[in-house]
């Protein structure tokens, strides 16, 4: 199956241009929605995963939960005091596995079409590399969450700097922004590039910059409220589960 293509970024008015859509056929609100969908559809995978239904099974809830999503208005409906898209998905979804005796046995949404087009392997792969924990999905369903903005935080930048012909500068000094502890000395990559340290350092400064303000577009197109404290408060929390 086709990979998920990779994802650009959102305005940061995405997530309110749907949460205020109240018809689900409304083409700018479902276009949106499904952007997001595809972009965060494996927290909500690995979400279903622990909640302890197998690979398989998971892969067919996944597509039903977001058929459902996309098919029914329910963000509209959304509580706006709680306007990010990551907790409306958590609680959504778990009202969904609860009720999915009902889903079971509906007709496949879409005419038996997969709504997203998620490579089964890929999946299942990402899941079992990711390390054990004793938390509960809930938690862990925050944590991928994360990790998944910083990945698309990630991948816009490598876009960028492959566009622009530096692609190996970018490799190179990733490990560094992402705090890598394998990363080699900033030392050791200026020599393998034939860089000065200085020059080095202004190269790095730009990724970490670049880095910073994608992470924090990726954040707020999350928000119904993109508010500059929002986004602060929202990158707090996220940190705060990576750090857990």
């Amino acid at each position: 199956m086709t990979r998920f293509p990779s994802p650009h970024r959102f305005p940061t008015t995405h997530w309110s241009r749907i949460a205020c859509a109240g018809d689900p056929a409304d083409p700018e609100a479902r276009a949106a929605m499904a952007d997001l969908c595809g972009a965060y559809w494996y927290p909500i995978y690995a979400l279903i995963r622990r909640k302890g239904h197998g690979a398989d099974e998971a892969l067919d809830l996944t597509q039903d939960y977001f058929a459902r999503l996309l098919e029914k208005g329910t963000v509209a409906a959304a509580d706006p005091i709680k306007g990010r898209f990551r907790s409306f998905l958590l609680a959504d979804c778990s009202f969904f596995l609860a009720d999915r005796g009902d889903h079971a046995r509906a007709l496949k949404r879409g005419g038996g079409k997969p709504i997203l087009s998620i490579d089964a392997r890929d999946a299942e792969g990402r899941f079992l590399r990711e390390p054990s924990h004793d938390q509960t999905p809930e938690r862990m369903f925050e944590r991928d969450w994360a990790l998944a903005l910083i990945a698309r935080a990630f991948d816009a930048i490598e876009r960028h700097y492959a566009g622009t012909g530096r692609a190996e500068l970018f490799r190179r000094l990733k490990p560094l922004v992402s705090s890598d502890p394998d990363a080699a000395s900033r030392t050791a990559i200026a020599s393998e590039l034939g860089l000065t340290d200085g020059s080095l350092r202004v190269a790095l400064h730009r990724v970490r910059a670049r880095f910073a303000a994608g992470l924090r577009a990726e954040v707020a197109a999350t928000l119904r409220d993109a508010g500059e404290a929002a986004v602060e408060d929202e990158l707090r929390a996220l940190f705060a589960v990576l750090g857990a």
